[in-house]
């Protein structure tokens, strides 16, 4: 069963035109957390309205983020919020960290099964 904070985040994420949405299951693999969001978003502008719908979203189901960075540059915006980690990409920074190769032993959780 997957946390119910992930549609949230998911659905905040397609409401600003987020692309390439993944979800990824790190539980068991790493104690970071038990989930990564990664979206990508075509533009400093939208990587940071995507983060901020986010926590907008979150922020009325009562969540707010322990930790958060990269606003001020726009190119990765990373929202904590304790076992999902929210990570939110300009297209070519996305490429260069490339955190799906880095995670391929994780399980991939399927996005339109999260967001229904």
């Amino acid at each position: 069963m997957t946390d119910n904070r992930l549609s949230t985040i998911v659905k905040a994420a397609e409401d600003k035109k987020a692309f390439d949405i993944k979800v990824i299951e790190i539980k068991g693999i790493s104690s970071i957390a038990d989930y990564f969001v990664i979206v990508s978003g075509n533009s400093k502008p939208q990587v940071s309205s995507i983060g901020e719908e986010i926590e907008h979203q979150m922020s009325e189901n009562g969540e707010q983020p322990l930790g958060k960075d990269g606003y001020k540059n726009g190119d990765w915006v990373l929202l904590d919020y304790g076992n999902i980690i929210v990570h939110i990409f300009q297209k070519d920074v996305r490429e260069f960290y490339d955190l799906e190769r880095l995670w391929k032993d994780a399980k991939n959780i399927d996005v339109e099964e999260i967001s229904k």
